[in-house]
């Protein structure tokens, strides 16, 4: 066989334009329905079926098992979905997912996509320079389509026929006849490729293109397409080992779902090859195997004749032999496409019976640890679990709520610290432990800044960029927030150390002032918290945020008065008035966040 190492980058060329394909036209399909895809998560019951259902919908429009995988991760880290719910929605997205094993089958073998190609991408060209995100995302949605299917035929026309190459022939015929030992060792190389490959649509193509051309049998392609089932979920466990225990379980209830059905299968492998076949052949009047005994009766020459693009000098017969040939393509193609339908449609019609004995051994497997709450770990992202862009900001969001939760807590400690006996040990105890909150309030603001910024870097739409922009500026101001309550702390500090006492008065009207910011901050969580703000939300806040402005201004018009009056004495005024206006400072980053989240869920850019 003369195959150059030139051939070979045109090999590893075509699956790049095929992977870069799907990706782009996953992610427009995404942009243009994720927010729908959401909302209909989001509603889903408790139905295990309504489950399935949802799971199959998502996962076909969006031709992504993962996406739809990490989306439900989303949904169990935000509380809207339970472990079993979202169990059912992954069983779904397995069966969702052989859609894409149909649409390269029937585009991509019975019909030749490729000569569409060009033409689509012509009509895409101005929708992807349109001023409006959605047209825009189409316009990617049907580039990434052309290039899917214009990557499938390069990758077709690189793989050499099997008759050319009788070395290969030679090495597969060994390995393809051990029975069992065979069926084993090729589900093994599926699962490693699709690891190698990190996408099992693309490792399905290359098997549909392997058993098409003759280079292995119908039933070593079933077996690494089984492969494909498990070495997919595998990618997925290994990218979650970063991420939280909801990711975890997701990760692994993918793993042992597909597991099962790997063990079940093995064991009942060729008699349900057999009824594939009988079934393939009753719907195409050809049987999945028929292709390698055409191919091997078939001298090397004419293999190559008819596998030829061009046509022109092809016999009478040579153009029926070339029928018959792609016909046999065809065939093999739905022959595996019904494998991997039934294979995934039949293991959960068994496992959806059991879904909450599933969530309870996934939840003992992987159990919640009871970690201070004061260690800093984010709660709803890691750096292991990148989503794609458009639902990465669904995370961001829950992160950036419990942010606010966090400094909220912190808050009240400043006020708490304040009726402390002065170097008692439960004020040293909640000093230190506002100073470690402090620390934590940093690391937040890194770690969500760091995060949003990846995602910005993701392919996004307009207005995911603005979100994008608006969750950035409530991440800086609610790290000001934990900036004050920490000055807080250090000014009752340096009061007790300066041996200074405030009288009733002064306790008095601090712990108004307290009240009204922790009323504001209750508001502010309230607002992260909340899928949509409305405009009686935006004018509470602003509301409390002028109580709190006119209370300071109160406070500082009588203090000289009273230090004057000898109310009380002047270096007590100071401390007073410095803890009065951090809270007025504190009380204008609150107003700062709600801004950023009105004009976020608006489509503008926080300023």
């Amino acid at each position: 066989m003369d195959y150059s190492f030139f051939d070979f980058l045109k090999l590893v060329g075509s699956l790049g334009l095929f992977l870069y394909g799907m990706k782009i036209m996953s992610e427009g399909l995404q942009k243009v329905a994720g927010n729908k895809m959401r909302t209909i998560l989001s509603a889903m019951t408790t139905n295990r079926f309504a489950g399935v259902c949802t799971g199959l919908l998502i996962t076909a429009l969006i031709q992504s098992s993962s996406a739809t995988t990490v989306m439900v991760v989303s949904f169990v880290n935000a509380g809207l979905l339970s472990l079993t719910q979202a169990i059912s929605v992954i069983m779904g997205a397995n069966i969702g997912t052989t859609m894409t094993v149909w649409i390269i089958s029937f585009l991509g073998f019975a019909v030749d996509i490729s000569i569409f190609a060009l033409p689509l991408i012509g009509i895409a060209m101005p929708l992807i320079f349109s001023g409006k995100s959605k047209r825009r995302s189409i316009g990617e949605f049907i580039i990434g389509f052309s290039l899917l299917f214009m990557g499938l035929t390069f990758l077709k026309d690189s793989v050499p026929d099997i008759q050319s190459s009788p070395e290969v022939l030679s090495f597969l015929k060994e390995y393809s006849d051990m029975g069992y030992g065979s069926v084993l060792l090729f589900f093994l190389v599926g699962a490693l490729l699709t690891i190698i490959v990190q996408s099992s649509s693309a490792t399905v193509a290359i098997t549909l293109i392997m058993c098409s051309k003759g280079w292995i049998s119908f039933d070593v392609a079933a077996a690494m397409v089984l492969g494909e089932n498990l070495g997919t979920t595998i990618t997925a466990n290994l990218a979650a080992l970063s991420g939280n225990v909801s990711a975890r379980r997701a990760a692994l209830a993918h793993f042992v779902f597909n597991m099962f059905g790997v063990i079940w299968m093995l064991i009942v492998f060729f008699p349900f090859i057999r009824f594939i076949s009988g079934l393939s052949e009753s719907l195409t009047g050809y049987a999945p195997d028929s292709l390698q005994a055409f191919i091997n009766a078939q001298s090397p020459d004419t293999m190559a004749r008819i596998s030829s693009a061009d046509t022109a000098s092809l016999t009478s017969s040579e153009l029926a032999l070339r029928d018959e040939y792609m016909r046999l393509q065809t065939t093999v193609s739905y022959g595996l496409a019904l494998f991997h339908t039934i294979f995934n449609f039949v293991n959960v019609v068994i496992m959806i019976w059991f879904v909450n004995m599933y969530a309870k051994i996934v939840s003992f497997l992987i159990r919640q640890k009871h970690s201070d709450d004061e260690e800093f770990q984010l709660k709803y992202i890691s750096s292991g679990m990148l989503s794609t862009s458009e639902l990465s900001l669904l995370q961001a969001k829950r992160e950036i709520a419990v942010y606010g939760e966090r400094t909220a807590r912190m808050f009240e400690m400043s006020r708490t610290l304040l009726a402390e006996k002065p170097d008692s040990e439960s004020f040293n105890k909640l000093y230190s432990r506002i100073q470690k909150y402090e620390q934590i309030s940093d690391n937040m603001e890194i770690e969500i800044a760091e995060y949003l910024n990846r995602v910005a870097d993701g392919r996004l739409s307009y207005e995911a960029k603005l979100t994008v922009s608006s969750m950035i500026t409530m991440t800086t101001e609610i790290e000001s927030i934990g900036d004050s309550c920490y000055s807080i702390a250090r000014t009752v500090s340096r009061k007790n150390s300066e041996d200074i006492k405030f009288n009733d008065y002064m306790s008095e009207h601090l712990d108004a002032m307290f009240r009204l910011v922790g009323e504001a901050l209750a508001n502010m969580n309230a607002i992260l918290s909340k899928s949509d703000i409305t405009d009686a939300d935006v004018n509470a806040a602003y509301n409390k945020e002028m109580e709190i402005n006119n209370y300071r201004n109160m406070m500082r018009a009588a203090n000289m008065e009273n230090i004057n009056s000898k109310k009380y004495e002047y270096q007590a005024g100071i401390h007073f008035m410095d803890i009065i206006s951090e809270c007025e400072r504190l009380g204008d980053y609150v107003m700062n966040v709600v801004d950023a989240v009105r004009e976020s869920r608006h489509g503008k850019v926080a300023g």
